[in-house]
């Protein structure tokens, strides 16, 4: 997965990408596709497991943190 500067790039069950703010993440279950639930009550179906997107927010928020101790 590609991480932008604010968000990261994950996948529908379509094969669609595209790009979400991993601060609005409220939950997220295996069922059996990873189910992605947003602050707004949005519900997103993934191609990528939980372990990926939360592999992904790990390294978007450590960018975030190095971009501002470099500051």
């Amino acid at each position: 997965m590609v991480e932008n500067r604010n968000m990261i790039r994950v996948t529908r069950l379509n094969g669609e990408t595209f790009y979400l703010n991993p601060d609005h993440i409220e939950t997220m279950e295996a069922a059996p596709h990873t189910v992605v639930r947003l602050g707004n009550e949005t519900k997103l179906l993934l191609k990528e497991s939980i372990d990926e997107v939360i592999a992904a927010i790990i390294e978007f928020k450590r960018k975030i943190y190095l971009e501002q101790r470099e500051r």
